[in-house]
């Protein structure tokens, strides 16, 4: 279990959320010698399109307090809920409205829990913030410049690993971060909770938007976000010419026109929408499903493809904008000179890592190359690239 300093009276701020990691991450942290102190955040409490039986913040903040007692540490709570609006929420509708599709937990991380978050600790005489992400940090010294650096590493539990989340952390946001259950598997942890009589033993865990919970997005979104009914469904056919075009870069997504495909329905809004999603077209009698394969936002129209093996559905590669490119290693950035690099990469939370090769072109911009075609690259989202070790070395939101 993770350990960075003499823990003698080093202060440690838990985010207690409620769940059973963050408890176990509080147990660990004072079985090795630590003074925790434990602190829940409320970031989000209007249920503004959130699906019923979603556990609400007050349920949370309760199981956060048993567990702190059941601790014997101290307890604090934190209203951060107008930095997360600003910071978090309204990125989402920002990013929705230019039809990209944002990972609000990426942000989150990066902008409240070790942010926001991380500032009201230190307040508190803390040394180091902790969470319960399934990942693990440790300090090296550069090959490159001489210099130490800390890096962020997969967990142990590869099936939870959440070290994605943190992709867009800086090294000195990762020189106060503690992830005491990096080196557990989640049926240990829960073993643990229970041994120890921790109430959220049991406990779910957390889906959907980052504090917010499940949504129905649509509704959700309309809080900023008008309804745009009578746009088009243009079914695009698997033969159509442009994918087999020798000029397509492939690490541009496809431009379909609408005379490309046939009208198959309307739907209330393309910026609704996101790439690979296949509920919600209500679109019946075909013999297989239909699957987003593009949206234009400007235009109000969505392009679908039938089936999970429509070639409108996988990309070769992507781009990262020069300003959206982020090095957890500084020591390791590329440049337009820099040679070529393999990495393993991911576009998704729990997407296993594919082979790919990463190189900066003339104007900046970060080109990945997969080995493999890939599905569902979506704008908006985090691509994330590491080492064979598991260790990130860096990240970029993916453009257009």
């Amino acid at each position: 279990m993770e350990e960075k300093t003499p823990k003698q009276k080093t202060r440690v701020v838990v985010g207690l959320s409620g769940g059973v990691d963050s408890s176990v991450a509080a147990w660990v942290l004072k079985e090795q010698g630590y003074d925790v102190v434990g602190m829940f955040m409320r970031n989000w409490h209007d249920t503004t399109g959130t699906l019923a039986g979603d556990c609400p913040w007050y349920d949370d903040r309760v199981f956060a307090e048993l567990v702190a007692k059941k601790l014997d540490i101290e307890f604090h709570f934190i209203d951060l809920s107008d930095q997360y609006r600003q910071r978090v929420v309204d990125y989402m509708f920002a990013e929705y409205g230019r039809g990209r599709t944002p990972n609000p937990d990426v942000l989150c991380n990066r902008e409240i829990k070790f942010d926001a978050f991380l500032k009201a600790a230190l307040d508190l005489g803390a040394d180091y913030v902790a969470t319960g992400h399934y990942c693990k940090t440790d300090t090296v010294v550069s090959p490159v410049d001489g210099k130490p650096y800390h890096r962020l590493i997969a967990g142990d539990d590869h099936n939870k690993d959440q070290s994605y989340f943190l992709c867009q952390l800086n090294q000195e946001q990762l020189s106060k971060a503690l992830f005491p259950i990096g080196d557990l598997e989640k049926p240990e942890v829960r073993r643990i909770a229970a041994e120890q009589g921790l109430a959220t033993a049991e406990r779910k865990d957390s889906q959907g938007i980052c504090f917010v919970g499940k949504v129905d997005l649509p509704v959700f979104l309309q809080q900023k976000l008008a309804a745009r009914p009578g746009g088009s469904i243009i079914e695009i056919p698997a033969d159509w010419s442009g994918y087999s075009e020798p000029t397509h870069a492939p690490y541009s997504p496809y431009t379909y026109r609408e005379t490309d495909g046939v009208k198959v329905g309307e739907h209330n809004g393309a910026h609704f929408y996101t790439i690979g999603q296949r509920k919600g077209l209500h679109v019946g009698g075909k013999p297989e499903p239909l699957f987003v394969i593009a949206t234009d936002v400007e235009r109000n129209v969505i392009y679908v493809g039938m089936g999970d093996r429509h070639p409108g559905l996988y990309r070769r590669g992507l781009r990262i904008r020069p300003d959206e490119m982020h090095w957890i290693r500084p020591d390791l950035t590329m440049t337009p000179d820099s040679a070529p690099r393999p990495y393993l990469v991911r576009i998704r939370y729990r997407q296993p890592l594919q082979q790919a090769t990463l190189h900066v072109d003339r104007d900046g911009w970060g080109v990945i190359d997969f080995a493999e075609p890939q599905r569902g690259v979506t704008a908006g989202q985090f691509a994330a690239w590491y080492a064979p070790d598991g260790e990130l070395i860096g990240s970029g939101v993916i453009d257009a």
